[in-house]
């Protein structure tokens, strides 16, 4: 086999159907986020960023960037290998007590980001519960679903947010036989959240665990930043609760937060948290700094929420069709792959505006959109920029506008 010819063939047909991926090299600035520098065919553009996932500028946060210093300073880069062989440092310790605080449960266990803890969390409780059945939402996050088929566990798909659905699919199964249920709180793609206590009422109802994916709510949402399910006081019904720490905290890192026996039996048997290396000491301590600091400041949050609806507000006044949806996510559709990767390119290079295209796998084809994730660290000139260079290349691209109301 000709493995080059083969490898051009297949990114010759994502270049023809318009979703070839094109990373945008940038640097953000600290303390002028989210203004950031493009590097280009050896030229430099100054833009600023509309989709990016560090969604309350903790990224640059001062007692963020501090902390991280500070701990630099005193245990040097690395962690020095896995938390088995190497030791378990005292700054993920810290962390992983400030997120069993956050979530109101026995303990906590970090991972090296959000993709690991959801595949390490779900595949090793779904191949070692004996004869366990995982139902997931049909809109679960590549990570949850690579988890389960991991642990080749009998696997469910419920429709997406179906209460109902979830209810009849539970009910052809002995009450007796092990049951996990996998959704999420913020589905980030088209921002939309679950309903949670109904799920809740319907696992209780059948005896089965409860696994929830908070990593577009944490940070966001709950008088301390514990979520949706904080937000809505249900965090003690649900069993296991997974976050990040690379988002709304604005570092990296992921992690579950559950009962001390449960988080010491995925401790004790998943491969994904026994065989890598640890996060550097400084990540966990910035991440620290981040979660502490936002279970006691509101400030960010409110800010947040209005930014977004300014945002939502002024795109509905020039009838720029957007994915109605309760959380801080503004999906702009366009529904054609080749015009949305248009519109992300003449932003970027007529008024260095960065956010890009998204498309086929992460959403189904004739969905693409732009995913705008407004921030308390965008100006009122900034959201001006945005709107009027959409609306613009809108009516360039000759899309369809919804009607305006009066």
């Amino acid at each position: 086999m000709d493995f080059e010819a083969y490898f051009k063939q297949e990114l010759a047909g994502v270049q023809e159907e318009g979703r070839y991926r094109i990373f945008t090299e940038i640097e953000r600035h600290r303390g002028a986020f989210p203004h950031a520098t493009r590097y280009i065919d050896g030229e430099t553009q100054e833009v600023t960023v509309w989709c990016s996932n560090d969604y309350l500028g903790m990224g640059q946060n001062r007692l963020v960037i501090d902390a991280m210093h500070k701990v630099l300073d005193e245990c040097g880069a690395g962690a020095g290998g896995t938390r088995n062989i190497s030791g378990t440092n005292h700054h993920h310790v810290l962390l992983e007590q400030e997120l069993a605080d956050l979530h109101g449960k026995e303990s906590a266990l970090l991972f090296t980001s959000g993709y690991v803890s959801n595949w390490a969390g779900l595949g090793t409780l779904a191949a070692r519960i004996p004869d366990c059945v995982v139902f997931s939402d049909a809109l679960n996050h590549a990570s949850m679903i690579e988890g389960i088929r991991y642990s080749k566990a009998e696997r469910r798909i419920w429709k997406h947010n179906d209460v109902e659905d979830l209810d009849r699919q539970l009910a052809e199964y002995p009450a007796d036989r092990p049951k996990l249920v996998a959704f999420e709180s913020v589905y980030s793609m088209d921002g939309d959240i679950a309903p949670i206590a109904d799920i809740l009422d319907v696992c209780e109802k059948h005896g089965a665990m409860t696994y929830i994916d908070e990593v577009h709510a944490v940070g966001l949402y709950g008088p301390r930043g514990g979520g949706v399910a904080e937000r809505e006081g249900l965090m003690d019904r649900i069993t296991v609760i997974e976050g990040t720490l690379g988002k709304a905290y604005g570092t990296m890192g992921g992690y579950i937060a559950a009962s001390a026996d449960l988080c010491d039996f995925v401790r004790s048997f998943a491969s994904g948290f026994i065989f890598t290396t640890a996060l550097p000491p400084a990540i966990a301590a910035g991440a620290c700094a981040s979660v502490k600091h936002l279970k006691n400041s509101q400030a960010e949050r409110d800010l947040h929420q209005e930014t977004v609806r300014q945002v939502r507000t002024r795109l509905d006044m020039l009838g720029i069709p957007h994915l109605p949806n309760p959380s801080h996510i503004i999906p702009v559709m366009v529904g054609d792959p080749h015009k949305c990767k248009r519109i992300s390119d003449w932003l970027m290079d007529n008024h260095g505006i960065y956010v890009q295209p998204i498309n086929y796998p992460t959403v189904p084809r004739g969905e693409e959109r732009l995913r705008i994730t407004p921030s308390p660290v965008h100006s009122g000139d900034d959201i001006d920029r945005l709107i009027t260079a959409l609306s613009d290349i809108w009516s360039q691209c000759e899309l369809a506008r919804r009607d305006v109301a009066a």
